[in-house]
């Protein structure tokens, strides 16, 4: 998570909310009270004006009405906004963002305290990393059948050559769940090398090697 995130209140000018998320380049902004409890949440969908507001208005009186927009007047509030706990797990998180259909969960105390925000920018970082995106090498995903003992047989086979492994993943194939799909990231070998040891692995079948 971002830890001591920005955060406005409730008084803030709907104007200078927006310069200030777009100057920090940032799109989740908490609205806090007294301390940093939390009161609401503002995104840039919600800083949008329904042009049904300003119909009936002239130059002067949508001036007005934009200057005079308050946070309070457009935040999501406190009971609607969906939080987490930091001692949750980083799935847990992305879980939760999926369900409800949300860009970021402020993490909160039992106090509903801001400790920290976490983004599903943060999470597509966390991805990156898990898959060794920052390393060269190569990237081999491998269908197996769904049993006990299969991952190990692939890991032996690779680790057996002493190669350096930089990352490793895996999930229920689509569609099918009798087997699985496993993608193991190589590093200081060729795409020849890594394709010949796992295709001596039975039962395993190569869905695509490349090298990134």
């Amino acid at each position: 998570m971002t830890k001591h995130p920005m955060m406005a209140e409730p008084a803030m000018p709907v104007l200078e909310a927006q310069r200030l998320m777009g100057e920090n380049d940032i799109r989740h902004l908490p609205v806090v009270g007294k301390g940093t409890q939390l009161l609401g949440l503002v995104s840039p969908e919600r800083l949008l004006i329904q042009p049904a507001k300003l119909d009936s208005l002239d130059v002067w009186e949508i001036s007005r009405f934009l200057s005079e927009l308050k946070l309070s007047d457009v935040m999501v509030p406190a009971r609607d906004v969906v939080t987490i706990d930091e001692q949750e797990t980083i799935e847990e998180a992305a879980r939760i963002m999926v369900r409800n259909k949300v860009g970021c969960l402020p993490v909160v105390d039992d106090h509903r305290n801001i400790e920290g925000i976490i983004t599903k920018t943060d999470l597509l970082a966390q991805l990156m990393e898990m898959l060794g995106a920052r390393a060269s090498g190569v990237r081999i995903t491998v269908r197996m059948p769904n049993v006990v003992g299969e991952t190990a047989k692939l890991m032996c086979a690779v680790g057996s050559k002493g190669w350096r492994i930089s990352a490793f993943s895996g999930g229920p194939s689509p569609r099918n769940p009798d087997t699985w799909d496993a993608m193991i990231k190589v590093s200081g070998v060729t795409k020849e090398d890594v394709t010949a040891v796992v295709r001596s692995v039975e039962g395993h079948t190569i869905r695509d090697v490349r090298e990134t």
